[in-house]
């Protein structure tokens, strides 16, 4: 049995467990990084990168629906090859693997990074295989999620997808169905939809993309259902038909397709780790029990970062948390609390769906003011053909201190780090009003939006918005 004795263990290589890797190396710290499974990020291989691949190459196609207004014609003869679709999918996702590899375990040695499955013996001691086995002052957990997908559903095989397999397949089916309407399945949802596959949205919530503003739940779901069929509020159940196909039920509602993407969340990477050794208590997930902002599980030297703690499953966050983790690990039994940054959540549907901050259902009614901007009227939009949604800004209403948003609207990727900033930046709502906006912008409803929020705060303190700042 071959013993290896480091400062820091981190099991996982994904964003988390490479960016733990990177301040335990700037401190100066011995370690070694273990994987099971495949490298590169979950972002990289099945996630992020490959996805908006896709959503790009679908928006693309679809922009020639506006053509013929426009004056532009041949539209219509336009035609899209599948296998050759899903083939540069794969080539820019193995581009962007292959970036990650390079530029972090591709130059670590055989005795800094193991490719195997670690499980816990105790708390700083790790089996690797059969012939391994770690010692570490201080061990970071980044082993990541996995797609949900129901036992009974395994019985169908590769008819159900789930993110992992639906990068690998080399062409789409005429028809699917869309189990989960979060981010994953609207994004891949309405894209595949472009791209000319007879799709059926299904989700057991009552809105969809996560949303809880009633008003912009309503414009999401108007808008999202003129690309294909939404049915909310029941639970899916699969059959097979009489031909190998998969009929979908969903309270009184039925479709039979080819295959199914399974997009109903994901669940944290802990069948591996005999977690149990660490003798902590554990979450209704299986996740021992920890502080975000130290990573800490319970007084142990062990440190939880990314997807597998369940808390913020996107690729920034997991940056965070993987150098929270890595800095406590490397510097224990010193521990530093780290305030974690605003939220931002962006799906990429068409137009992108947006949460900063406090989320609708976080806000007290009665000490909130909440201003919106519906973008029909917004010119930009207009020009650009995509005058659909709507957007709601939230304020605290005596400070006038704004504290979040909702809102499905085109370009919000940009919008949504507008008012992220502004957010770290505590600024009010009048602060905000008084910075730069060009025109035409999509930021001009932003601009909007907030007006209609300044004229319900009741802290006016920053001065009249019609005049510039004298110097």
């Amino acid at each position: 049995m071959e013993e290896i004795e480091v400062d820091v263990a981190i099991i996982g290589s994904g964003t988390a467990g490479l960016n733990a890797m990177g301040r335990v190396r700037h401190a100066r710290k011995s370690f070694v990084l273990i994987n099971g499974g495949e490298a590169g990020t979950t972002c990289a291989r099945v996630g992020c990168m490959p996805s908006k691949v896709i959503i790009q190459v679908a928006e693309d196609f679809h922009r020639r629906t506006v053509f013929s207004r426009c004056g532009i014609e041949g539209g219509d003869s336009l035609r899209v090859n599948l296998p050759k679709v899903m083939e540069y999918v794969q080539d820019i996702r193995d581009t962007f693997v292959d970036r990650v590899l390079s530029h972090s375990t591709d130059h670590l040695s055989g005795a800094e990074f193991i490719q195997e499955y670690a499980h816990f013996i105790e708390p700083t001691q790790l089996q690797i295989g059969n012939d391994k086995r770690v010692r570490a002052k201080a061990v970071v957990i980044a082993t990541g999620s996995t797609p949900i997908v129901p036992e009974a559903w395994r019985a169908f095989g590769d008819r159900v997808l789930t993110t992992d397999e639906f990068f690998e397949q080399e062409t789409l089916p005429q028809s699917m169905a869309v189990i989960g309407l979060g981010v994953i399945g609207l994004e891949l949802g309405q894209a595949i939809r472009r791209l000319g596959v007879e799709v059926t949205g299904i989700d057991l919530a009552e809105t969809i993309g996560g949303l809880s503003d009633p008003a912009v739940a309503k414009q999401a779901l108007d808008i999202m259902s003129k690309e294909f069929p939404i049915w909310l509020g029941a639970a899916a159940e699969l059959s097979e038909t009489d031909d190998g196909r998969i009929r979908v039920r969903a309270g009184d509602n039925e479709v039979v397709v080819d295959k199914v993407l399974a997009a109903m969340g994901r669940r944290p990477n802990l069948d591996h780790l005999n977690i149990e050794a660490l003798g902590v208590p554990l979450d209704d997930k299986g996740v021992p029990l920890h502080d975000e902002h130290t990573g800490q599980v319970g007084e142990l030297p062990v440190f939880i970062a990314g997807d597998v703690n369940g808390h913020r499953p996107i690729l920034h966050e997991a940056g965070d948390e993987g150098k929270i983790a890595g800095h406590n690990a490397a510097h224990y039994p010193e521990i530093t609390a780290f305030r974690r940054k605003q939220w931002i959540g962006i799906t990429f549907c068409d137009p992108n769906i947006i949460t900063v901050g406090k989320r609708f259902e976080q806000l007290d009614e009665a000490t909130t003011a909440i201003g919106e901007m519906p973008v029909a009227p917004v010119g930009r939009a207009l020009i650009m053909a995509k005058n659909r949604g709507l957007i709601r800004l939230y304020a605290d209403k005596i400070s006038g201190r704004f504290l979040g948003a909702e809102m499905i609207a085109p370009a919000g990727e940009h919008l949504a780090h507008l008012l992220v900033w502004a957010l770290e930046n505590q600024m009010t709502v009048g602060a905000m009003l008084r910075m730069p906006f060009y025109h035409p912008v999509m930021e001009e409803a932003v601009q909007a939006a907030l007006n209609s929020l300044y004229a319900k705060v009741e802290h006016k303190n920053d001065g009249p918005l019609t005049e510039l700042a004298p110097l």
